[in-house]
């Protein structure tokens, strides 16, 4: 506890010194100052940053470099007499071939290995003359896409896949150059 003088009593007078309890006003002080530190952080985490965009170049007076939106090879394989390979740049169609589907099947043992030589002849012409990441340092890939119902066998989905990586291309890694797959696989959501 802490004291406090607050003069002396004169002749006759009381003392007038007393005792405050001085815990209560700390921990009024000590919350209010947590409570203002939580609130400090919330309000700069509540902030938005907001500018006026407006369609257009942000500076009409500079040209604005335009990218031209990737290719990309679409293989559908829904069918079951051929497959379907798109090439599509931004969802407009450049061109479209059918390859006849002709399933390769073999057994060895208990497993079915399937495969298509004719797709994966098709896929690397095709990508010869439309694919477009070819330098050896380019470090992107050319996307394929690949197009099931849900009834397809896992057998034949990996077959398909595996004739898309049929098409190599040169790539540096480390200093050397190798032949590697000329696609990136992905799925298409159904």
């Amino acid at each position: 506890m802490a004291g406090i003088d607050v003069g002396g009593g004169g002749k006759g007078k009381r003392a007038l010194d007393s005792d405050i309890n001085m815990i209560p006003m700390i921990d009024l002080l000590m919350v209010t100052i947590s409570f203002l530190l939580i609130t400090a952080v919330w309000t700069s985490m509540s902030r938005i940053n907001a500018d006026a965009q407006v369609p257009g170049p942000p500076r009409p007076d500079e040209e604005v470099n335009k990218t031209e939106p990737e290719k990309q090879l679409h293989i559908e394989m829904r069918g079951q007499d051929k497959f379907v390979l798109i090439w599509k740049q931004a969802g407009t169609v450049i061109s479209t071939i059918d390859v006849p589907r002709k399933d390769d099947v073999q057994m060895r043992g208990q497993v079915k290995l399937v495969r298509y030589p004719d797709l994966a002849a098709k896929i690397s012409s095709e990508w010869a003359t439309v694919g477009a990441h070819r330098d050896p340092t380019d470090r992107k890939f050319d996307q394929a896409i690949l197009h099931t119902d849900n009834e397809t066998q896992y057998a034949y989905v990996i077959a398909v896949i595996d004739a898309i990586y049929q098409a190599h291309r040169p790539f540096n890694v480390g200093g050397r150059t190798e032949q590697v797959s000329a696609f990136n696989v992905t799925f298409a959501v159904n």
